[in-house]
């Protein structure tokens, strides 16, 4: 067993593709993911076991940063449906969760199948987002005010908002969006997502959160129990968080530095511009009062400084 290292806190961060394998990925511990499937279900399915299916990666780029489940769920009333669980992070993140829904019912097709047998199984995508969605929505405000952190998308009527196909949904849970305290978790669902983001700073099971759901992850999760070769992967893990959350916080700092020197020198480009034509409208109108008093016709003067018949008249 690995010992102890405080640089590291005391449970592993399931927020690192290490964690979510460790807590979520493993057989022994599949009780956790669907514990936390049922949460985001909220009682539209109640999913008494699952399976774990293999996974292809064709197409996606080997260094491409993607923990995929492909889960055989099924329902209490012994439904099958399957979900694709998966974090994701901000590019394009909707055309990868459309491509990848899409992958899987091609899937359930059987190949070389003759007739128009296209009854399809239900289709859920479950995207854990590590960003604020609405920064995708092109300055759309959220219509999600009650829970801004979870959208469940369908295909619906645009018009009425009738379901047009009940068998494909998608799921996005946005972690950074999600600040409640524990005093504001009233819902399975919120204390999972509360557990997702602070797991790595806690110290033990607060009380605040149902022992017979979270004690497993306190159980298993803590550092100091991991073999040596886990605890180099999730070393490796949590370097690799750390580096693409500092290269987007730069990123993110340049962009801001970006923009106030733009500002800042677009600023004094339209200031100069704003002056001169001040100045030039100045020029005008002292030249317009001095040709007033020499009796010349208003229309001359127009002519001469550019200044409408109204704006000669009034001087």
């Amino acid at each position: 067993m690995a010992s102890t290292n405080k640089r590291l806190g005391k449970y592993v961060d399931p927020r690192t593709d290490f964690g979510w394998k460790f807590y979520f990925g493993r057989e022994e511990n599949k009780v956790l993911l669907i514990e936390f499937l049922n949460s985001l279900f909220v009682g539209e399915k109640i999913i008494n076991d699952l399976k774990y299916k293999a996974v292809e990666h064709d197409g996606d780029q080997e260094d491409m940063r993607r923990v995929v489940f492909d889960l055989l769920c099924i329902g209490d009333d012994g439904e099958h449906f399957i979900v694709e669980m998966q974090q994701l992070f901000q590019e394009f993140f909707k055309d990868r969760a459309v491509y990848y829904t899409s992958r899987l019912i091609n899937k359930q097709l059987a190949r070389g199948k003759k007739g128009n047998d296209y009854h399809l199984p239900e289709v859920y995508f479950i995207g854990i987002l590590e960003f604020n969605m609405d920064g995708d929505n092109k300055g759309i405000p959220s219509r999600n005010t009650d829970r801004p952190y979870f959208y469940d998308v369908v295909l619906c009527d645009k018009y009425t908002h009738e379901i047009f196909y009940d068998k494909l949904g998608y799921k996005f849970v946005s972690l950074p969006v999600f600040n409640k305290n524990p005093k504001e978790l009233f819902t399975v669902m919120d204390q999972w997502l509360y557990l997702l983001k602070h797991l790595s700073t806690m110290d033990k099971l607060p009380s605040f959160l149902d022992k017979r759901i979270f004690g497993l992850i306190f159980e298993v999760g803590e550092i100091g129990k991991l073999t040596e070769e886990d605890l180099m992967s999730y070393e490796a893990s949590l370097k690799h968080k750390r580096d693409a959350e500092s290269v987007f916080n730069s990123a993110l700092r340049s962009g801001y530095t970006k923009g106030k020197t733009e500002g800042r020198a677009q600023g004094k480009v339209e200031g100069r511009v704003e002056g001169r034509a001040e100045g030039e409208r100045k020029k005008a109108i002292e030249t317009a009062l001095n040709l007033k008093k020499m009796d010349i016709p208003v229309e001359k003067i127009s002519k001469a400084t550019g200044l409408t018949i109204e704006e000669v008249e009034k001087l």
